[in-house]
């Protein structure tokens, strides 16, 4: 048995002692068979919540009405969910109602893919009811049972499906990949939110070439936001290096770049991505841009920084432009004079001293105009050079 699934094993054997089913399903057991890192070990049990609840220490309910628990285990939290079956999905995205069951294979039959409609026993024993295992092995993504209910039921899906065209290099199924292009307006009645989620998690997978590609041939981006019409910005984004690239905010940066898109803000906001993140994205794109307009300086060292300069050297990567190392801009911003006007030789109480004015709109300029110098290398960052290139400026 892998290591993460040695820890949670203890819920299973607890359930069972006292007469419930219990089972490792979902990504974790998909992602064993494959080979991959396993992310969150998620449980399926035949006993209700209370009856979970009752058997742990330590359990937050984070969604009875659909059945799951988070059992905590030495500061771990894991997903203990009932085996249940859903009523008839409303807005194509949620079930109007949940009807607890015992049945293993009843529960399974509700889950998107069958590379996800997978359980295993703490024995490490596989029960596949619908084939999953194939499917990994044909290196094929399906829906379980038929196509167009499973994305009329919850249009999310149809994202999901490229996510994982992405992150696992598989096929589309043709039945599939056909019912997506039949029913992709109904990602119109998916909250942005939960769309963005699965945008992101594309982006980042190892194959997101395949998966754009797909995107453009079903027609999916006609209903992301900002995205209509972009079919070709979308090729290009997909034959870049997207794996140059280390942080979200730089995908976001490098697809604002793409697309050529003038309203940075109004682009970002409609894909409800926070503030803080919309900032740092709009700073790497007018770095991005400064460095492409004036070359690298010292002054767009100084004012966006080296973190943000970094995010230009993996941008040019992305893009395929020849760039400056990133040692060479440690380097280089190590040199700066200053990287910051808290760190400029002068306040604006000395200026104010040595020129006997009162403050107003010529202190601000004149610091600035000081600090431009400093940076540029052109004025000693001390007190004495600064008051005497004053005294020759002012004449």
């Amino acid at each position: 048995m892998n290591e993460p699934f040695i820890r949670p094993m203890t819920i299973i054997e607890t359930l069972e002692q006292h007469g419930h089913e219990a089972y490792f399903v979902g990504g974790a057991v998909r992602d064993v068979i494959i080979g991959r890192e396993i992310g969150d070990v998620d449980i399926a049990t035949s006993a209700k919540p209370e009856e979970v609840m009752a058997l742990f220490s330590k359990t937050i309910l984070v969604g009875i009405e659909h059945g799951t628990v988070v059992v905590v285990l030495d500061g771990e939290q894991y997903e203990v969910t009932t085996f249940r079956a859903e009523g008839e999905y409303e807005d194509f995205r949620r079930p109007a109602s949940v009807q607890f069951i015992t049945s293993l294979t009843a529960d399974l039959e509700r889950r998107d893919f069958t590379i996800n409609a997978i359980a295993m026993n703490k024995d490490g024993e596989l029960l596949d009811p619908f084939n999953g295992q194939q499917a990994i092995k044909d290196r094929i993504i399906c829906t379980v049972g038929e196509a167009k209910e499973r994305f009329t039921e919850d249009a999310l899906r149809m994202m999901r499906a490229l996510r994982f065209v992405s992150q696992l290099g598989f096929q589309l199924e043709d039945r599939t990949k056909e019912a997506i292009k039949e029913h992709k307006s109904l990602l119109q009645h998916v909250s942005v939110e939960r769309i963005t989620i699965e945008f992101e998690k594309m982006l980042s997978g190892p194959f997101v070439k395949k998966a754009i590609t797909l995107m453009n041939e079903t027609g999916v981006h006609e209903f992301l936001p900002g995205l209509y019409g972009s079919a070709r910005s979308l090729a290009k984004v997909a034959n870049s290096h997207l794996g140059e690239l280390k942080e979200q905010n730089e995908l976001w940066a490098l697809l604002l770049l793409v697309l050529e898109e003038a309203e940075c803000t109004a682009f970002l906001k409609k894909w409800k991505l926070s503030n803080r993140s919309i900032k740092e994205i709009e700073f790497a794109v007018a770095a991005f841009e400064a460095v492409s307009r004036d070359g690298w300086t010292a002054q767009i060292l100084y004012t966006y920084g080296l973190e943000r300069a970094l995010n230009v050297v993996r941008l040019h990567r992305a893009f395929g432009i020849a760039s400056i190392q990133f040692n060479a801009v440690k380097e280089w911003y190590d040199r700066l004079p200053i990287h910051s006007l808290k760190e400029l030789a002068v306040k604006g109480t000395d200026l104010m001293s040595w020129s006997g004015k009162k403050g107003g709109p010529w202190l601000s300029e004149t610091l600035q105009l000081i600090e431009q110098e400093v940076v540029a290398g052109r004025l000693q960052n001390e007190q004495s050079a600064i008051k005497e290139w004053l005294k020759c400026n002012q004449q």
